[in-house]
């Protein structure tokens, strides 16, 4: 009977130093860290490369694993029809211009010497016709001539001064030359046609494929031979210039990282290597988040979606790679950087 007293001793013994040990980490809190610690995966980023039109590819440049510059050429398709095209409409445009420069240039001289001649000879008809009317007249009067006769010339001096009229106003277009409205609506054809040419070469340069960015030949989908078109992408590229690490902080350290502080990055690829990089974005918004945040606990537990870049210059780092961030929080003021803070 004399065990339980010497167990309520212990249990008692316990108690007090627990109570002790956690009245010394209230009064004696823990040393704040010289570093954030974040775990992440270099992003993956792909983009899938395709002609802007269809037509048979004529032959692909690159293979699977090759390392790609941007604006390097990929792939061409058969350029025959869109050459054709573009001759066609050089065709047109240039005849079009034919057409301007005649509206432009007006009437030619001999176009005008030619009408001036025709109204002069309308002139002289009409006045014979006079003539002729008024003997018709006199002869009709003294009955020497059929009434038949009048007639005839009255309808020829009638003629006679709608051609003149008919010369006069041939000659007075053919001075002042061709219409505003005609002149605008050639001009305005031309750009049209000029336009078509356009839209031609640039089909025509569109048969050729460049890598719009740089990157690795990740999948080589079609083959020399294969129809292509903008919906079936002919190489998937992985971009990996610049590349940079999606990790997660936690709302506890959001106020000691800054944009443009320095980080190490390291990766079980590589034991003993640290990549250098730097934070390069810090998102606005919370992620993990409760609806509704009604405990200091609870807010411990958002955190917000980091940006580290790195600097990769032998692409080492692979995409989708899992990787270590430490961001030193001494002697790490923020900077201004940008992807080519590596010197790529």
């Amino acid at each position: 009977m004399a065990i339980a007293p010497k167990k309520m001793v212990i249990a008692a013994v316990v108690i007090l130093a627990i109570g002790a040990g956690v009245a010394y980490w209230e009064t004696h809190p823990a040393a704040p860290t010289d570093q954030v610690t974040l775990y992440g995966n270099v992003d993956i980023r792909q983009v899938q490369a395709a002609f802007d039109d269809s037509g048979r590819i004529l032959r692909l440049n690159v293979q699977e694993g090759e390392h790609v510059h941007k604006d390097q050429l990929l792939a061409e398709l058969d350029p025959a029809r869109f050459q054709d095209a573009v001759d066609r409409d050089q065709a047109i445009v240039a005849a079009q211009k034919q057409v301007l420069g005649r509206l432009l240039a007006g009437s030619r001289p001999e176009e005008i010497a030619q009408t001036r001649a025709n109204t002069a000879a309308a002139q002289a008809a009409l006045a014979n016709a006079e003539i002729t009317w008024h003997r018709q007249q006199a002869l009709a009067a003294g009955q020497y001539v059929p009434r038949q006769s009048v007639d005839n010339a009255t309808a020829a001096l009638k003629t006679a001064r709608a051609n003149l009229d008919h010369a006069q106003q041939a000659l007075t277009l053919a001075i002042k030359g061709p219409r505003k409205e005609d002149i605008a609506a050639a001009r305005s054809q031309l750009v049209a046609e000029q336009a078509a040419l356009h839209l031609a070469q640039r089909e025509l340069t569109d048969t050729k494929l460049f890598a719009p960015q740089e990157g690795v030949v990740q999948d080589r989908i079609l083959e020399a031979g294969d129809i292509a078109s903008p919906q079936v992408p002919v190489f998937t590229l992985a971009l990996d210039n610049p590349v940079w690490v999606r990790a997660y902080l936690p709302e506890k350290s959001l106020g000691q990282v800054r944009l443009g502080m320095r980080a190490d990055i390291d990766s079980d690829s590589f034991p003993g290597k640290h990549f250098a990089g730097w934070v390069g974005f810090i998102s606005p918004t919370a992620e993990f988040t409760p609806k509704t945040v009604q405990t200091t606990e609870l807010r411990t537990e958002l955190v917000y979606r980091v940006r580290v870049y790195a600097c990769n210059p032998r692409h080492q780092l692979r995409l989708g790679m899992p990787v270590t961030v430490q961001i030193p929080l001494r002697n790490n003021p923020p900077q201004n950087r940008n992807t080519n803070a590596c010197g790529h």
